[in-house]
This record gives structure tokens, C-alpha cells and sequence, in this order.
């Protein structure tokens, strides 16, 4: 991959923007999420503590698929443990984390986030939560893994979120479209007196067929 310094610069620079709309979308406060982009067998990723809009062409920081730093001299996220372990078990290209409010606030309250509207069927099914471990551990990537299992995203208790996707895009519009059930879920059950309806497996899985075909096809 360094044999193609323009693909690699492009790679680089569509991950810092996403990063960056991690934090003008209110998903990240400061430097407290990272992303992640894989190309083939080389992993770039946000480093450690440097906030986004500081972070320029020449600061590419990449590891391989073990964790060892390939390029940049700028230490990776503390939560590398967890890119590497959803890049191991899936087919992902791109990762993004964050600490967004209201998918944390329903990660201290439930152990998944109830079916609340269709779009569940989109990251698999209702969003599990995985258990808590201290940031940046192997345990806390084990639990992940064991939470995104048939599914393309999590909550992490007392944490945040994680989705991955077949690009930056897509990972990013999963956070989004999480954070978005979790509020609507957090505004439905505080109604008092009454209680949210909720969707079946049935109708998830008649939406997440639907799904499928959503969008503009390709030639």
C-alpha cells in the first residue's frame, strides 16, 4: 500500500474528515472517539489525543493487522484493541467509534436497546450492549465482539458505540442512525404512564429485506 502514496493520501484524508464530522455531528466531544479505515492488509487510524482539526497530510498513522505501527510517528487510539478485533472477525473496511450521548445514556439502562423503529434491522437486529471493561483493553474488544455477533454495531456500557461498514459513509450513517433510535427510545419510555410498542422479529426482518434494496441500483 505504500507503493500508492495517492491512494493512501486519499484514504487518509477521507478518514479525517469523517473523524471530524464525529465531532460537528455531536457524536464526539473533543478527542474521545477514533476511526478507523482498512486497505487490505494495513489499518490507518486516528491517533492517540490529537484533536481532528489539527490533524494535517503528513500525520498518517497506520498499524497492521497485529497492532505494529507501519507508518507515522504519532502514537494510535488507545482503543486500537478494538478496530483490530472487528477487522479480524468481519469483513469490515471501516470502523468508527464514539461517545455519543444519548446511545450511552441507553447503554447504562438496558443490556439491548429495544426495537424501537425499523432501522434496528439495518446494524442486525436490536443493538446489543456490551459489557463494561476499562477503555482500550483486550477484554472490552472481546466483549464487543461477542455483542456485534451477526450484527454491524454495539453500545458499550458506560461508553459509547462502535458500527463498522464497507465504508466510511456507511459507518458513519449506522453511529448516526443508532444514536437517533436511542434518543427516540430515551424520549418514548419517559413518557409517564405509558409504554413504548415495540417491533416483532417478524416485522424487523420484513423491514431489514426491504432494506436491502434500498437506494439506487447500480448499472
Amino acid at each position: 500500500m505504500k507503493d500508492h502514496p495517492d491512494q493512501l493520501a486519499a484514504a487518509w484524508s477521507e478518514l479525517v474528515a469523517t473523524a471530524r464530522r464525529t465531532v460537528a455531528d455531536g457524536l464526539v466531544v473533543g478527542t474521545s472517539g477514533n476511526v478507523s479505515r482498512r486497505l487490505k492488509d494495513l489499518v490507518l487510524v486516528t491517533p492517540s489525543g490529537v484533536p481532528y482539526d489539527r490533524l494535517g497530510p503528513g500525520d498518517i498513522t497506520a498499524v497492521d493487522l497485529e497492532g505494529r505501527q507501519i507508518i507515522g510517528a504519532l502514537r494510535p487510539t488507545s482503543e486500537l484493541p478494538m478496530h483490530l478485533a472487528v477487522y479480524r472477525s468481519t469483513k469490515a473496511t471501516a470502523v468508527v467509534h464514539t461517545h455519543a450521548p444519548h446511545a450511552t445514556a441507553v447503554s447504562t439502562l438496558v443490556t439491548a436497546l429495544p426495537p424501537i423503529h425499523y432501522m434496528a434491522a439495518e446494524l442486525g437486529g436490536p443493538v446489543r450492549v456490551a459489557p463494561y471493561a476499562l477503555y482500550g483493553s483486550d477484554e472490552l474488544a472481546d466483549h464487543l465482539l461477542a455483542a456485534l455477533r451477526d450484527r454491524t454495531g454495539a453500545l458499550l456500557r458506560n461508553h459509547g458505540t462502535l458500527t463498522y461498514g464497507d465504508s466510511l459513509d456507511q459507518a458513519l450513517d449506522r453511529t448516526a442512525q443508532l444514536e437517533w433510535m436511542c434518543r427516540v427510545w430515551l424520549t418514548a419510555q419517559s413518557v409517564p404512564g405509558h409504554t413504548p410498542s415495540l417491533l416483532s422479529p417478524g416485522e424487523l426482518a420484513q423491514a431489514g429485506e426491504r432494506l436491502r434494496g434500498y437506494g439506487q441500483r447500480g448499472d
